[in-house]
């Protein structure tokens, strides 16, 4: 599984102009957007190493830079399914998406890495599987991480 992660202060997901994941982040705090996709050979088992690296990353700033984790301040996460995560760019000007789970294997892997999110304590909005989604953020920092598990 793959993961894009971005510190933010604001975060917000729509579809048809109806919000339906959103962040409640207090003044001068952060949360996490997590845009995740899963490939062919992907299991329960990455999505739940995936939900824990994302959970425990430090990235959040301490007295001295980036010493805490979500866990520690418990910030916040949107997890957003992006499938184009997998999308292959090497040949011409068109992505191939053939290394993209198809929805009946990756939606069960988005939801069990929101679900042990959830588990291991953290507050989870989620966007909407197979929608056409408009997200909003505001990234902190900026902090903006590549994840693969």
């Amino acid at each position: 599984m793959r993961a894009v992660i971005q510190r933010v202060n604001v975060a917000r997901v729509s579809v048809d102009g109806k919000v339906v994941g959103e962040l409640d982040i207090p003044a001068g705090g952060s949360g996490i957007v997590a845009l995740v996709g899963a490939t062919h050979d992907d299991t329960p088992d990455h999505a739940a190493k995936l939900a824990d690296k994302i959970w425990r990353l430090r990235i959040f700033n301490g007295d001295e830079g980036p010493e805490k984790a979500a866990a520690d301040i418990d910030a916040p996460i949107l997890v957003i399914s992006q499938f184009t995560l997998y999308a292959n760019t090497a040949k011409g000007r068109r992505p191939s998406w053939n290394a993209a789970a198809p929805g009946p294997v990756a939606e069960p892997l988005v939801d069990a890495v929101a679900d042990s999110l959830r588990a291991a304590g953290a507050t989870v909005a989620t966007g909407r599987f197979g929608a056409n989604m408009q997200v909003s953020l505001v990234n902190d920092g900026p902090v903006t991480l590549i994840l693969d598990v």
